[in-house]
């Protein structure tokens, strides 16, 4: 019997991974060294993958937790930002998310070490070279009884800002760009949406005023857990067997057969995994979403290192925001 798989969604948040019409999208992408930056312009709203028309920027790295990296990617990121704040002077940066759960706690942690200078501008107190900033962490609906936007709309009302900045945990569809990816967007966001736990969005069209849009992934499903661990099977079956007789590799424990070419073939993966080799990358991930899906097992997961990988992303946030809308900001 064939499955009917049309409610069927990939979580994620990020713009990179949606499926979308080629004459629907301008791409363009350069690198930093190791690090990947791609622009994905979204030419009119696609409802059918909750984005609205706008840029989506998607920087890409290996590690934040070395230090030199995490510098680079900083760079990179202050360099990303600025084009899109431009030259607004008075900036409300809201940190969405729940403090008390790791995953999800981006945006509070980045909002903490955010420099405030609202206060200083209304006492005629604020130095040269630093702009109007205020912060607001509006908490999650379950803890508060309000709707997210309900209250930034609150805030937006009583401060009159020029610019409003959201920062939130986001959700991927893919194990390589969990907590090594960050997406910046002047197109707003859609909290929970890429957990099934979609809010009200929070963009110009609800705020009637430029709303961008900072995101990091920290999330996957189970689907995407089996699913890649499947294809990161083949990839390995495949370079062991064109590699098993090469003497170098007689000296290496674990090859890296991720950062080679390798080639797949159909009768590779029906050696491996029989029927289910013989299935295209989609099919078998919606294979294993027919399987773990109706008995509640689509988890979502975090990486066992979540701690201390979001603390050190939040603090490349914070730094990245207060040097690239402040001039001579000290890090943290």
């Amino acid at each position: 019997m064939e499955k009917d798989l049309k409610n069927y969604k990939i979580r994620t948040d990020l713009a990179i991974e949606e499926k979308i019409d080629s004459n629907d999208i301008v791409v363009k992408e350069k690198k930093y060294g190791d690090i990947k930056v791609t622009s994905v312009k979204l030419l009119s709203d696609n409802p059918s993958i909750n984005k609205k028309k706008g840029k989506y920027i998607t920087i890409e790295f290996k590690d934040v937790t070395d230090y030199d990296n995490n510098k680079m990617v900083e760079r990179v990121f202050i360099n990303e930002v600025k084009k899109v704040i431009k030259n607004y002077n008075y900036i409300l940066i809201v940190g969405l998310g729940n403090k008390l759960s790791t995953a999800d706690s981006i945006g509070p942690l980045v909002t903490e070490n955010i420099i405030v200078t609202n206060h200083l501008y209304e006492l005629g107190l604020l130095d040269e070279g630093f702009k109007r900033i205020s912060i607001f962490t509006p908490g999650v609906t379950g803890s508060t009884g309000i709707e997210t936007l309900k209250s930034i709309k609150g805030i937006v009302s009583e401060v009159h800002p020029d610019l409003v900045i959201v920062i939130d945990s986001l959700a991927s569809s893919s194990l390589a760009r969990v907590n090594k990816t960050i997406q910046i967007t002047d197109a707003g966001i859609a909290p929970g949406s890429g957990v099934g736990n979609k809010r009200e969005e929070i963009s110009f069209s609800t705020l009637g005023l430029p709303v961008v849009g900072i995101g990091v992934p920290t999330v996957v499903d189970a689907v995407t857990i089996v699913n890649d661990t499947i294809e990161y099977m083949y990839k390995h079956y495949a370079y062991s067997k064109k590699n098993y007789n090469n003497p170098i590799n007689k000296l290496v424990i674990s090859p890296n057969y991720l950062k080679d070419d390798v080639e797949i073939t159909s009768d590779d993966k029906k050696t491996l995994l029989g029927i289910v080799g013989s299935l295209n990358y989609y099919e078998t991930r919606d294979l294993i979403y027919e399987v773990l899906s109706p008995i509640g097992y689509n988890l979502m997961v975090t990486p066992k290192e979540e701690d201390f990988e979001v603390k050190k992303i939040s603090e490349l946030l914070a730094n990245g925001l207060n040097n690239a809308i402040n001039k001579n900001v000290t890090h943290l």
